[in-house]
């Protein structure tokens, strides 16, 4: 049976930085094969041309298609079903399907779209990414120009009711599986840590909250979460269950407003390094001990192989979080029987400590 072709839903309010960290996605994507669906609003399609005129091999006119009918989570029937099936329907599939939402959609309603029957058995939401501004919040705004989201939706036709911009954030965060902290070059040390604790007290456990520079992740950190997040959306509750607001854009903020700043591309902010270690005796207490160790450290990523005594084949390790995933895979070649394990994470990780859990 084919795989499942993984998808990740990236959400955040006007001017966050949305677009931004999804060209950076683009521009480090690593030969993977990208397909980007933009929640577009009337004929401004800023976010399309943006993305399309990037330049950048993972980023060709066929693999950005364009939602124009409305906000993506009420147009699920007639607009989003559709345009995922003819990406899905493509003679060459892509290997990863972004979503970007519009400023004040909920992630909600799309990530249980994903449950209908014409989709269901083809695609998976691989994780819900929400982008907040860094700045706007610790200042206690949601976003960037506040009174420019109120000027958007009085000029929205379609909106039938008002919704609280912190209840709309509420929603954001409770569908997070990773929550990206931008803008985080204009806070101090201290508010960073803050917000981050807040954030991350305010999510349900194991969400991962980070800290980005101009929407500067690594890939493999953004993508490959393997949630599955449609099989989870009791845990995800929203505030509300009516027709939402619709924005009109909020891609004039995301550009403009995540230029304000230096571009640096943030790599520096995350590492990774590589622990080897002989044979383990028992897959399953190691799997435990690498939960504990990532939880202990605040480890992103782990992910690898181990050779496991009396075992000829080669168990393969993933961890994203505090979920540890472990099968065996194929048989050791010729080399050496080891454990070689790969811990990525935001900078400042203790090495020796780290090592020295996983060697216990």
């Amino acid at each position: 049976m084919q795989a499942k072709i993984p998808a990740t839903v990236v959400t955040g309010f006007l001017g966050a930085g949305k677009t931004t960290l999804i060209r950076h996605m683009l521009e480090n994507a690593g030969g993977k094969r990208i397909a980007l669906i933009i929640n577009e609003f009337g004929d401004l399609g800023v976010d399309g041309d943006i993305l399309k005129g990037c330049g950048i091999e993972t980023c060709s006119e066929e693999d950005v298609m364009e939602l124009s009918n409305g906000c993506i989570c009420c147009t699920v029937a007639e607009d989003f079903i559709p345009t995922l099936q003819k990406l899905l329907d493509r003679e060459r599939a892509p290997d990863h399907i972004v979503i970007e939402t519009s400023g004040l959609a909920l992630p909600q309603p799309l990530v249980r779209a994903f449950n209908w029957p014409e989709i269901s058995t083809r695609v998976t939401v691989d994780g819900v990414v929400t982008v907040v501004d860094g700045k706007a919040v610790t200042e206690g705004r949601f976003a960037h120009d506040v009174a420019a989201v109120d000027a958007q939706r009085k000029l929205d036709e379609n909106l039938d009711h008002e919704t609280p911009l912190s209840e709309l954030f509420e929603d954001q965060m409770a569908c997070a599986d990773m929550i990206v902290i931008n803008k985080s070059d204009l806070l101090t040390e201290d508010e960073r840590a803050a917000l981050t604790a807040r954030l991350r007290k305010d999510s349900r456990n194991g969400v991962q909250v980070v800290t980005a520079t101009m929407g500067a992740l690594p890939i493999e950190v953004l993508l490959g979460q393997g949630i599955g997040a449609e099989a989870d959306m009791e845990a995800r509750h929203e505030l509300h269950h009516h027709h939402h607001d619709h924005d009109e854009d909020d891609h004039h903020d995301d550009e403009d407003d995540d230029h304000d700043h230096d571009h640096d591309h943030g790599h520096d902010a995350f590492e990774s390094f590589v622990v080897t270690r002989p044979e383990i005796g028992d897959p399953v207490s190691f799997a435990r001990q690498v939960t504990e160790v990532i939880r202990a450290h605040d480890i992103l990523r782990l992910k690898g192989f181990a050779a496991v005594t009396g075992k000829p084949m080669r168990l393969t390790i993933q961890a994203v979080g505090p979920r540890v995933d472990s099968y065996f895979d194929q048989p050791y070649g010729a080399g050496p029987r080891q454990t070689r394990l790969v811990v990525i994470g935001q900078a400042g990780l203790d090495r020796a400590a780290i090592t020295a859990a996983l060697l216990a």
